[in-house]
């Protein structure tokens, strides 16, 4: 057997892909990750639990991380960090803080020996092989639209909303207790619950016979027990509606199949009809059922009605959309996990060496960082 294949048995990159609300981490060219844990932190100094990106100043989010990541590690994974690959999957446009704080916290606390940062959404379209998509990500606290062609991510296009499973979780919330139930029975973990088990999203005609004040005959009612406190009746409206939050129109456009149109169009002409052939849902909220008919319905029923979007995309528009391979909520992670499975975490990675060099992780939208030579 070739040494680099020992070596990629004995110590397989670790890949970790932290959202707002979980946190998917397992080892690459693994088909699954091997746990999804909550986003948050027992603090090794009090034994608090609270969430990782709850913090006051730099200094106790990186005390909170390194617990965090300890966690992972010798808890769940049971494995020494030690001069381990580490890939990690982020946003793109997230924060600079985050990823520099977990740099620190790996190469300076467990002294791996190098991280690979991949884009969430470039790494997810890798799991079907296609070059070209767009791939939209429905996370906990925003929705995030960015197209790819070619393999390579058209920055000037993308598009986000603050609608994510949150939002949807505060809706259905807000409409329950309008109906009665007590606010103290609707925890986190309830609301949750709920959302994923009993609400879908339904149909262009029924939705708009909602808005036209013509509610059509509301699907059945659900009772949920909470433990052995009470049984709430969710109604049918509501499981019916909660995710209209995302269609919601408004002067500013901003609902989800404008946005989807809107980064289509600030794409070059030539590659728009494959962006709209290769669209590609992934995220903890594309789980819910009808999601996908309803975009599709609704996109083609812009094209047909709104005057801007006829004008700019002449002939024949058809829109598709992809399966995941897997959950639409680890499609990221998988992508990460066959990131790490490749020579790319060898070439592409950012190493100890380096970073303690630098003493910063090098980024896209910093020049110092992507000047060629002249």
């Amino acid at each position: 057997m070739p040494l680099y294949e020992t070596a990629m048995q004995e110590k397989p990159p670790v890949v970790l892909d932290i959202g707002s609300a979980y946190t998917k981490f397992g080892f690459a060219a693994e088909a699954y990750p091997r746990k999804i844990i909550p986003t948050e932190v027992i603090l090794s100094s009090s034994g608090e639990t609270k969430h990782l990106f709850d913090y006051g100043d730099k200094l106790e989010f990186y005390d909170q991380m390194v617990d965090f990541l300890q966690t992972i590690f010798f808890k769940y994974l049971l494995v020494s960090p030690k001069e381990r690959k580490i890939v990690v999957v982020e946003n793109v446009f997230g924060q600079t803080i985050i990823r520099e704080t977990l740099a620190k916290a790996l190469f300076r606390h467990f002294e791996v020996s190098s991280v690979l940062y991949v884009p969430s959404h470039m790494i997810a379209l890798s799991t079907l092989a296609v070059p070209h998509g767009v791939v939209i990500d429905m996370g906990y606290s925003e929705t995030t639209v960015m197209p790819i062609f070619s393999g390579v991510q058209v920055m000037q296009a993308f598009q986000d909303q603050k609608y994510g499973g949150r939002a949807v979780q505060e809706e259905i919330k807000r409409m329950l207790v309008a109906t009665g139930v007590r606010e103290e029975l609707l925890s986190e973990s309830v609301l949750e619950d709920i959302k994923v088990r009993t609400c879908f999203v339904t149909k262009l005609e029924r939705a708009q016979s909602y808005l036209k004040n013509e509610p059509p005959q509301a699907p059945p009612d659900v009772d949920y027990p909470i433990g052995d406190e009470a049984i709430i009746t969710v109604p049918g409206k509501v499981r019916e509606t909660a995710f209209e939050i995302f269609f919601e129109e408004n002067n500013d456009r901003d609902s989800l199949p404008h946005l989807i149109m809107q980064s289509i169009l600030r794409c070059p002409m030539d590659i728009r009809r494959s962006l709209m052939e290769n669209i590609f849902v992934i995220g903890g909220s594309a789980i819910i059922m009808g999601l996908l008919p309803r975009l599709q319905q609704e996109l083609k029923y812009l094209v047909e009605n709104d005057k801007e979007y006829k004008e700019r995309l002449h002939g024949d528009v058809t829109f598709k959309f992809h399966k995941t391979i897997g959950r639409p909520n680890v499609t990221a992670w998988i992508g990460g996990s066959l990131c790490g499975g490749t020579d790319l975490v060898n070439t592409r990675s950012l190493t100890k060496e380096a970073y303690m060099r630098l003493e910063r992780v090098p980024d896209w939208v910093c020049l110092d960082d992507n000047r060629t030579a002249g």
